[in-house]
């Protein structure tokens, strides 16, 4: 008897699947959402399977992201149309009714909400229109610590939530709230519980990570810094590799980049918001530094560490950004000693002041001046990866034959490829970078190479 119930109960498992927009920390909470799913006893399977509930964590930072939330919920319809769907994340938050209108859309979850999603759904059946559950933002006030695990060879910890920043573009506080930071204690639990999944590299999300400490207590003092956080995680056994994100430059501290030169884990990668190259438009943008402080943050990198691999984010097309205004930032990107950049074409976003503002670049000039940038970066790296051939670098190999080959990257970031051999799937190889192959990655040599892990 008891054999035939747990047969039951097998074929009894719904199913869910999981579906993230977004940033890195966006994949953290999805990660972290889907172990309580399962820890109710459903299975999760892939997006492209069939699937009795489909989970959408959606994004606002782009327009582009707005419109994929719809094509996401038709492809879900195709391959269950009985599935219930549901919308969470920060698009859910912000426009919540518009995402319940669509059709087959059934819950909608705002910022505090969804990472209490099971408690919201019962048999799965779906509903007449799309239910709203979400908060006033100020509401938001507490942390909910997650991680995710990948590919097996790489986990985003998230460490931070939130932005007290007002740059004038941005949805992010509206959409996530104050800044608040998960406990030291709790972040280094987290950091101990990846090393033991025989993960090599972590890498650090948030929203604003530099600003970590901020509300770790629930209170906005800040307990402790990004900069004790660095030096915590550093000390943690088994971790082979720590990569920040992406922090403010404003907030990356001299100390923090003297540290990570020296450090056991923490490797010689550093991605840097710049937005702009003029410092009217950073004004305008109501970021907290100029162009000064941003060339002194690139110079104390190289300085300390040559070889770094240093990426920015920039947007083209604000509003009264003129000619002028594109050629500053241009040749400020061409003359800095910078490895790759992030462009975004910037788009109007409900709720901002830059949404109000006069001067709107057309979108023919915007996607222009992306495209201008973008080639910019490819120019850039390229010859950060010319810089580094010859030299010996640690290869962390991912789990994924793509058309004969597998892929991986050295510590300071330089993709790689060398035909696919499974035995090096999640292991750390010294190598020479030889050569660079046709579509711009870098070939690796195993003569005398060192296996680490």
């Amino acid at each position: 008897m008891r054999s035939i119930i747990r047969h039951l109960a097998v074929i009894m498992k719904k199913k869910v699947a999981f579906y993230t927009l977004g940033c890195k920390l966006n994949f953290s909470e999805t990660s972290t959402i889907a172990r309580g799913f399962e820890n109710k006893g459903y299975d999760r399977v892939d997006f492209a399977d069939h699937a009795d509930m489909y989970v959408i964590n959606t994004c606002s930072v782009t327009e582009n992201a707005d419109k994929r939330f719809k094509t996401l919920v038709k492809q879900a319809q195709k391959r269950n149309p009985d599935a219930f769907i549901a919308a969470i994340g920060c698009y859910a938050q912000l426009k919540p009714q518009e995402l319940a209108d669509i059709h087959g859309v059934d819950l909608v979850l705002g910022a505090t909400e969804k990472f209490k999603i099971t408690d919201y759904i019962n048999d799965l059946s779906k509903n007449d229109f799309g239910v709203i559950h979400s908060c006033e933002i100020e509401e938001a006030d507490f942390y909910v610590g997650s991680y995710a695990v990948g590919d097996r060879t790489r986990a985003f910890l998230k460490v931070q939530d939130g932005c007290d920043y007002k740059c004038t573009y941005c949805t992010i506080p509206l959409a996530r709230g104050i800044s608040r930071s998960d406990t030291l204690v709790n972040v280094l639990k987290n950091a101990k519980e990846i090393s033991e999944q025989n993960i090599k590299e972590i890498v650090l999300t948030g929203v604003n990570i530099g600003d970590y400490g901020k509300g770790e207590f629930g209170n906005k003092k800040h307990e402790h810094t990004f900069f004790d956080l660095v030096k915590a995680l550093d000390r943690v056994q088994g971790i082979h590799r720590i990569r920040i994100s992406s922090i403010e430059p404003n907030l990356l501290k001299n100390e923090t980049i003297d540290f990570v030169a020296g450090s056991n884990a923490f490797v010689p990668h550093f991605h840097i918001p710049l937005q702009s190259g003029s410092d009217d438009l950073l004004k305008k943008m109501k970021r907290r530094y100029l162009t000064d402080l941003y060339v002194d943050r690139v110079k104390r990198i190289r300085k300390t560490m040559p070889h770094a691999c240093i990426g920015v984010d920039v947007i083209v097309g604000f509003p009264g950004e003129t000619d002028s205004h594109f050629l500053e930032t241009y040749n400020f990107l061409n003359e800095l000693e910078i490895s790759y950049l992030h462009v975004f074409t910037y788009s109007e976003r409900d709720g901002t002041p830059a949404a109000n503002m006069s001067q709107v670049v057309p979108k023919n000039v915007r996607s222009k001046r992306s495209k201008m940038l973008r080639g910019l970066s490819v120019k850039k790296r390229r010859a950060f990866y010319e810089s580094e051939l010859g030299k010996k670098r640690t290869v962390l190999f991912e789990s994924e034959n793509k058309e004969g080959y597998i892929y991986g990257f050295t510590d300071n970031y330089v993709k790689v490829k060398t035909p696919w051999n499974p035995e090096l799937v999640n292991t750390l190889h010294e190598v020479t970078l030889s050569d660079i192959y046709e579509d711009g990655l870098v070939q690796v040599n195993f003569e005398s190479s060192e296996v680490f892990v």
